[in-house]
């Protein structure tokens, strides 16, 4: 019964009167900067989304957008919730410790890495790709074996004669890394810049785009059925995650029991509206059966008459948006270590603040190395259902740990509630999450999730179980 106990044992759902190691994080942002926030993790992701969910659903692709969006919505619900009455940094991983226990927070935590940090790495692929495109239009273009990440093996070794590697999204990795370590709050303004630059392309597409589109393109709606849509909403996903990166900056908020709940669902609002908007019109200008799945925006412009005013705004926005995503999920990848780390889940190195930046420096560079190596090397599509299964399941505990608080701390504050009880919003968002991971994604999806999860618990075993603060040890 012991073991059982120090595993399902709780942390206090209000960390911020715990005991605190080392510097704290600064405090500079706002509800818009949390906004900018939420939207500069999510609307890189539409810039190649939109082509892979037409292939899967035809032009209910627009459907599909809106499923995902739907699911996300009952889940950013249950995430204003805990944030309001769990103000610390962690996201996912913080609520799951305050309602479900450790060892549910440590799986958890494990699989956020899969959302913030392995995604920063095809958002380099598309960054790459279309700066190259950018480069391209001035004569500049790098050698071939420079330019995609595709490594080779042949009898058990790389192939580095055939194989090739992207450069540019490797460097990207590292700039951005670099930005982050100097401090939030420059962060947070290049940030804002590069979310006004992506609203601009999308809009601009939207507004400019829009007297091209045919009607007939439109029919039949959805020519592979239901099952195409859901499994088109479990690919497009993947431009939503990022509206609950809004909850790892809590404690660089001004007031973050006020802002970050009215930042989760306001960032979610604004993208969906703008994905359902440039997936209406993408599909309405290029059949859906031949827009091109990597860049179906570019490809609508191009179809459209090829202005190449247009085509510079999108390609641009294409750059910075995927800039700023990788931009927002490194900064979450990193403040979640820097939790787990005050948690004694991980060690100490893992949540160092530098006094001076008053940021994780060495555990931003290293992260941002790491996933610079994937980047490098890792094909996109590798690692873009990994990506959202890891997603789906921290969403999964979200929206439990709201069930879960409701009755084991009925008498806490709680600035925001979710609407309809404790029971309704919590359930229907996780029988979607569900609906989406098991009818959308593959078998080996699955299989690659499990090893991922087993190693996670072996560390948990070796290391966070034995050092944990809640065994004083």
């Amino acid at each position: 019964m012991s073991l059982v106990r120090n595993l399902f044992a709780r942390q206090a759902h209000d960390r911020e009167r715990l005991p605190s190691d080392g510097v704290p994080l600064r405090r500079v942002l706002g509800v818009w900067g949390l906004v900018a926030v939420g939207l500069g993790t999510m609307l890189g992701g539409i810039f190649t989304t939109v082509g892979t969910g037409a292939h899967a659903a035809g032009p209910a692709v627009v459907a599909a957008f809106g499923l995902s969006g739907i699911t996300c919505l009952f889940v950013a619900l249950c995430y204003a919730e805990l944030a309001s009455m769990v103000p610390v940094a962690g996201s996912a991983y913080t609520y799951a410790y305050a309602a479900l226990g450790e060892i549910v927070a440590w799986v958890i935590g494990w699989d956020l890495i899969l959302e913030y940090g392995i995604s920063v790495a095809p958002l380099a692929a598309t960054f790459s790709g279309a700066l190259q495109q950018l480069l391209a239009r001035t004569g500049l273009t790098l050698p071939s074996w420079a330019q995609t990440a595709n490594l080779i093996f042949a009898h058990g070794r790389i192939d580095f004669a055939h194989s090739q590697l992207d450069v540019t999204a490797c460097v990207a990795i590292v700039i951005l890394a670099l930005v982050l370590a100097i401090g939030i709050r420059e962060s947070a303004a290049t940030n804002v810049l590069l979310v006004v630059i992506q609203l601009v392309a999308l809009v601009g597409f939207v507004v400019f785009l829009g007297g091209a589109v045919r009607p007939g393109a439109y029919h039949p709606f959805a020519p592979l059925g239901l099952g195409g849509i859901v499994t088109s909403a479990a690919l497009v996903f993947f431009a939503y995650i990022g509206f609950d990166t809004v909850t790892v900056a809590s404690e660089e908020a001004h007031n973050p029991q006020r802002d970050v709940p009215r930042a989760i669902i306001l960032s979610l609002l604004i993208g969906a509206l703008l994905f359902a908007a440039v997936a209406a019109v993408a599909v309405g200008v290029v059949a859906w059966d031949k827009i091109d799945t990597n860049s179906g925006m570019l490809d609508a412009v191009t179809h459209a008459g090829n202005n190449p005013w247009l085509f510079g705004l999108v390609l641009v926005g294409t750059v910075t948006g995927t800039a700023a995503s990788m931009l927002i999920s490194l900064l979450g990848q990193v403040r979640i270590f820097y939790v787990m780390s005050r948690d004694r889940l991980l060690p100490a190195a893992f949540g160092a603040v530098n006094p001076r930046t008053r940021t994780p420096v060495r555990m931003t560079l290293g992260t941002g190395i790491v996933v610079a190596i994937l980047a490098l090397g890792v094909p996109l599509q590798t690692l873009l259902e990994f990506v959202n299964i890891g997603t789906l399941s921290a969403f999964v505990i979200v929206c439990a740990g709201v069930m879960v608080l409701r009755f084991t701390h009925a008498e806490v504050a709680r600035p925001f509630r979710v609407p309809f009880g404790p029971v309704v919003v919590p359930a229907i968002g996780i029988v979607l999450c569900v609906w989406l991971t098991v009818q959308g994604l593959a078998a080996l999806t699955w299989l690659r999730f499990l090893v991922w999860f087993v190693v996670g618990l072996a560390i948990y075993a070796l290391y966070g179980y034995r050092k944990s603060r809640l065994r004083g040890r």
